[in-house]
């Protein structure tokens, strides 16, 4: 089979949302990759009969949506850890953890939307993410194309392999589902617009410094903290100042880079001492809830295999000069 440059152009156009969709879909970056990784080749052996049909972009999605539906019939749920359990009790080093695969994870804020589409930002917030897992896959991917991609019925329909009452009635039953979903990160759906400057600075500086009472004064007093893989979290400023100070062997001297993700939420690289002089290397990806001026969450995502997807390096050195980042 021959390829011209005008058909590999329209697969690499269609690449970051077709990541930014599958991501969506899984609630994980490096399954998403993986899943359009997938969705490429199954693509490429069929692309003959692609080339035959008018709607060659649906007859994608409709390749990559059955990749995703396959990898999620035997995956469970992810989740955030505010929405599993209660926050602790009794302020601890976390130790309980679950498998990379029941997380939701951070996206950095290249991942694609559809190329003619401004979709808005909330649909790819943390939040927005974990409140589509609720949704049985097929669901979910109706959804998705219809209401965050803003395909009309016959269009999706086409990409599913379902007709249009039944992509109508898909949507209704996984719209009042989300209607009822109940879970604590819908309280994270309603976010500043843009971040104040001056308090990511201070984040900056605090947590650099690690001044537990200076990083404790830019959250709310009912505000929270988690930290994937853990499954603990933690609430309310008392808990989080006593939880700073128990893991403070992971977090003194480190230094941040600063990254956006997840619909241009503020979020940062946190790169820890290695131990050998003068070495810093990953530990967790920070991203900050802000609601009327001050943090209401914090997410730590540890996991430095999240620092390859946000394009960020395999260590540090002290002399960096910080401030070419900030």
């Amino acid at each position: 089979m021959s390829w011209t440059h005008g058909e590999i152009d329209i697969i690499e156009e269609l690449r970051p949302e077709l990541i930014g969709y599958c991501y969506r879909m899984m609630g994980s970056i490096f399954e998403a990759e993986d899943a359009v990784q997938d969705a490429t080749i199954r693509i490429w052996q069929s692309w003959d009969q692609i080339r035959q049909d008018a709607s060659r972009k649906a007859w994608i999605y409709r390749i990559a949506t059955n990749v995703c539906l396959d990898r999620l019939r035997s995956a469970k749920r992810r989740a955030l850890p505010m929405d599993l359990s209660e926050p602790a009790a009794l302020i601890t080093e976390p130790k309980d953890s679950l498998s990379r695969a029941s997380w939701i994870w951070p996206a950095p804020d290249s991942v694609g939307n559809p190329v003619d589409i401004v979709v808005n930002r909330e649909t790819i917030r943390l939040s927005f993410i974990a409140i589509l897992q609720k949704l049985p896959p097929r669901q979910r991917a109706v959804l998705i194309l219809h209401d965050v991609f803003r395909w009309p019925a016959n269009q999706t329909a086409d990409a599913m392999g379902m007709t249009a009452a039944a992509v109508n009635s898909a949507l209704q039953r996984a719209r009042a589902t989300l209607a009822h979903a109940n879970l604590r990160s819908d309280a994270l759906q309603e976010l500043d617009g843009e971040a104040d400057q001056a308090l990511l600075a201070r984040y900056v500086e605090a947590f650099e410094q690690y001044d537990i009472d200076a990083l404790l004064s830019l959250f709310h007093e009912n505000s929270s903290l988690s930290m994937p893989p853990f499954v603990m979290w933690v609430s309310g400023r008392p808990n989080m100042s006593s939880f700073y100070d128990i893991t403070s062997s992971h977090c003194s001297g480190s230094r941040l880079l600063p990254i956006r993700a997840n619909g241009n939420c503020p979020a940062y690289a946190q790169y820890m001492p290695s131990g050998h002089d003068g070495l810093l290397v990953p530990w967790a990806i920070h991203v900050l809830e802000i609601q009327e001026g001050k943090i209401a969450h914090l997410h730590h995502f540890i996991d430095s295999d999240l620092f390859g997807q946000f394009g960020l390096p395999d260590f540090l050195d002290t002399n960096t000069d910080f401030a070419t980042y900030r």
